[in-house]
């Protein structure tokens, strides 16, 4: 599978912190158990009598107990565990993806609340998770107020985030992989500092900061875009990293990147520019690479029947590349899907089947995220309005309305509930 395609992420800052090292993660196989309903399993580490060896959370004092402290999954390759996982983990664990038909949900992240809506989200569905971060959302993960010159803040909101998931994955007992989303050619800086900070938690730990980066030159000329990814993918090759790069354009607006008037043409991938870049990076030693193609993406949230998706494209690109290296592998390369918001149910599950590991998801989740702030705000508006006096008396107290945790909790209820539709329609559900 490194021969195959895949995703990547670059690591953050010279200024990353790095903890005391940790013994190698004890890897285990399992016997399995009886699948369970959507709660999420509790007491999986007593059930099957496993336990893994140091990790992250040991380095903090906080040893994981119950289901984060199992070695692996029942139904999961047994290199992947609960936490961050990189390397041949995360090859594993994309292949197993493929060869079961199931994409997994990549959800952009801007806060520590939006991660633990993640964690949540996936352990309820029993199912691996991708938190990723943008180069906007890692500025305002650092928080608005830092200078952001040289990508400066980007870089250290990144890190930041990449520390806060690696902390929390383990202790919601789920494998995660930890990535990074459109790095545009301007970005690279960004993406530099990210690859600094993975270097030196690699010297610490023999593994990456972050399980993957993506570099998104759809823009640039297709050999520049090559040429470049192939660069990137040689330096994060030594680290164990994968790289996920764009091939054509995911029209609508993301992030400040907006295509709204993409030519046509370009939103639709050909075979042979797909060939072209599986032949490219597939020739980096340990180069682990996936694909996000263009078949008619589109970001943002359209109405239902206004995106024009055609999965076929997928089918036929590895159809084609299965025949170019004579592989008995149907499917080849490992696909990305962007800008999904609109999209037939049907599309969504041809481009599974046609070897789509990875779907994206933003615009639904910044949406069920405001929808649960405002419909507490609507549901208490009466004890909004002033510190003191409601509809109980003019001289009660609101605090506990106003109480910032009160409706940052509903939006996180309201997105793990989305995000359960997401696991649903990706098939994504049960995994473990």
């Amino acid at each position: 599978f490194g021969r195959s395609s895949m995703l990547t992420l670059s690591a953050a800052a010279a200024l990353a912190y790095s903890p005391t090292v940790a013994a190698p993660h004890a890897r285990t196989s399992a016997a399995s158990v009886s699948s369970r309903a959507s709660a999420p399993r509790l007491g999986l580490l007593q059930k099957l009598g496993l336990r893994r060896g140091a990790r992250f959370a040991d380095d903090l004092g906080l040893p994981c107990v119950d289901e984060c402290a199992v070695a692996s999954y029942p139904n999961l390759p047994p290199s992947v565990h609960p936490g961050v996982v990189t390397g041949q983990a995360l090859v594993d664990l994309l292949q197993h993806a493929k060869e079961n038909r199931y994409a997994i949900p990549a959800v952009n992240c801007v806060t520590s609340s939006s991660v633990n809506t993640c964690l949540e989200a996936a352990r309820k569905a029993d199912a691996p998770i991708i938190i990723q971060f943008s180069s906007g959302g890692s500025q305002f993960y650092a928080g608005k107020g830092l200078d952001n010159t040289d990508y400066k803040a980007a870089i250290a909101g990144a890190v930041s985030g990449a520390y806060h998931v690696r902390a929390m994955a383990e202790q919601y007992g789920v494998p995660v992989i930890l990535h990074t989303d459109h790095c545009a050619k301007n970005l690279l800086p960004w993406l530099d500092g990210m690859l600094a900070a993975s270097e030196r938690y690699y010297a610490a730990h023999r593994e990456p900061l972050f399980s993957s980066h993506m570099i998104d030159l759809s823009e640039e000329p297709l050999e520049e875009n090559i040429d470049i990814c192939v660069e990137y993918l040689q330096r994060m090759a030594k680290l164990d990293m994968l790289l996920e790069m764009e091939l054509g354009i995911t029209g609508g607006e993301e992030d400040g990147v907006d295509n709204e008037d993409a030519n046509p043409e370009d939103l639709y991938s050909k075979p042979e520019e797909i060939w072209q870049v599986y032949e490219k990076l597939s020739a980096v030693p340990n180069g682990r690479f996936t694909v996000a193609a263009a078949f008619g993406n589109v970001h943002g949230v359209y109405a239902p029947g206004n995106v024009k998706l055609d999965p076929e494209i997928l089918g036929n690109a590895q159809t084609f590349i299965a025949d170019k290296v004579s592989s008995s592998d149907a499917k080849p390369v490992s696909f990305v899907f962007h800008g999904g918001s609109g999209s037939d149910l049907k599309d969504i599950k041809q481009a599974i089947d046609y070897g789509v590991v990875k779907m994206n998801i933003d615009t639904d989740t910044q949406w069920s995220y405001w929808d649960g702030i405002r419909a507490y705000y609507k549901k208490y508006e009466p004890y909004l309005n002033s510190q003191i006096g409601n509809p109980d008396g003019a001289d009660k107290p609101n605090k506990k309305f106003y109480d910032p945790r009160m409706p940052v909790r509903s939006a996180e209820e309201t997105t793990v509930a989305r995000l359960g539709q997401c696991f649903s329609d990706l098939n994504c559900v049960d995994v473990f």
